[in-house]
């Protein structure tokens, strides 16, 4: 953290420095650690370091008005290499070991309910800031009573997204699909989502074929063969970053775009970057982009994005610095940073934010949020990249997320 000794330089110079400089010891003593595991190496590591990049900031922008309680905060950040025992044997090291009062899990799905059970046993607070798999806060089972949820939730993309994708497939006359999703819980459970409620609003939807590729798989050439041997009129996928536009160059070689339509909810400013021919007319949805929310605050905070970082911030950024000011706002509240009195304060909050549908995000009774920005649109090559937005209806969103959480008996 900029401006504090650290532990490390006072131990190298000696007790002499210590007993030179005693505030210094004070002040450590004083901060309050927050930490952070996510996947912060090989081909899905843009999801952690842009969760890390966001974090900086955000620790930045707290110290300078006092940090929490008033002191000062000190993220300490590990790599889980995206394993599940590995993030839950971490996040408890983060607690136990590390003496991180607070935890920030920015995982992917396949880690986030390992990292849930740590937290029950612990009672610490936590927020899950990438993790979309549904169950994770709509199951009453799984939901812990100290941990919560500001990542966009995979059944409300899938009611935006499907509603969307219904009224474009039955104006292009596309009924035959396929998909093409990672093979662990977020893939599968919200691509059934995702074909739940497609098939609610375009009942002759018929999926042809189905690819699932490894998370991190380096190379797509059997998953293109596959797809483009079955012809479908259109594809469905949910891979995402490094996995995301790997597929779509390696797909670009074989002309994929040009033989179907091609829709994802998970297209970034990153992934966008690493597209060497980024296809025109990808139905999308609106990870993060500057021009929507079309507001000066939404694009000053991707602008300073950008300046901090020279690249520009993805969806799991906005997250995370969600999660911090719900952290803020819970903190301000409780007076405390006990997990029960946390979560008592957390539930019912309403933050003003950039990243809001009006301009504010709310976490309900179920740990999770609502009115976060969606929305669809189609790719373009140049500048905002995504047009032709069109904003979801949070009203329908919860209406049929209702009825989803009555078929599944979480209500």
């Amino acid at each position: 953290m900029s401006g504090l000794i650290t532990r490390r330089t006072l131990l190298a110079g000696g007790t002499a420095g210590l007993l030179a400089a005693p505030w210094v010891a004070r002040a450590e003593a004083n901060t309050l650690r927050i930490g952070m595991q996510s996947i912060l190496s090989g081909p899905i590591a843009l999801l952690g370091t842009s969760s890390r990049n966001a974090l900086m900031m955000e620790q930045d922008r707290i110290n300078a008005t006092g940090g929490f309680l008033g002191r000062p905060i000190e993220f300490v950040f590990r790599d889980s290499k995206g394993q599940p025992q590995e993030a839950a044997r971490v996040a408890r090291e983060l607690v136990n070991s590390t003496g991180c009062e607070l935890l920030v899990d920015a995982e992917a799905s396949s880690a986030s309910f390992a990292v849930q059970e740590v937290v029950r046993d612990l009672g610490i607070a936590c927020i899950h800031t990438n993790s979309e798999t549904s169950s994770l806060t709509a199951d009453p089972k799984i939901r812990a009573p100290t941990a919560f949820r500001v990542a966009r939730q995979g059944v409300h993309d899938a009611v935006a997204g499907s509603i969307y994708l219904a009224e474009y497939a039955k104006a292009k006359k596309l009924d035959k699909w396929a998909t093409c999703s990672p093979d662990y819980a977020y893939g599968r459970d919200t691509t059934a989502q995702y074909l739940q409620f497609f098939k609610k609003f375009k009942p002759d939807v018929e999926v042809i074929t189905e690819a699932w590729p490894k998370l991190g798989q380096p190379d797509f050439t059997e998953v293109i063969t596959k797809l483009l041997q079955a012809k479908p009129q259109a594809l469905f996928t949910l891979l995402y970053a490094g996995d995301l536009s790997a597929f779509v160059n390696q797909g670009n070689v074989y002309a994929l775009f040009a033989q179907m339509t091609v829709a994802t909810p998970n297209v970034d400013y990153p992934v966008m970057a690493a597209i060497k021919n980024l296809p025109a007319g990808i139905q999308s949805a609106t990870r993060y982009l500057e021009t929507f929310p079309d507001t000066p605050a939404n694009k000053e905070w991707g602008q300073a994005y950008l300046k901090k970082w020279n690249e520009r911030p993805t969806n799991w950024s906005w997250q995370n610095t969600v999660a911090m000011q719900f952290y803020e706002a819970a903190i301000k509240k409780a007076n405390s940073l006990d997990g029960k009195a946390l979560a008592a304060a957390l539930i019912g909050t309403k933050i003003n934010t950039p990243f809001g549908f009006d301009g504010t995000i709310t976490m309900r009774d179920d740990h999770t949020t609502i009115d976060y920005a969606i929305g669809w649109g189609q790719t373009t090559p140049k500048e905002p990249f995504i047009v032709d937005v069109k904003a979801a209806d949070w009203g329908r969103i919860i209406e049929l997320e209702t009825e989803w959480k009555k078929q599944q008996n979480y209500i």
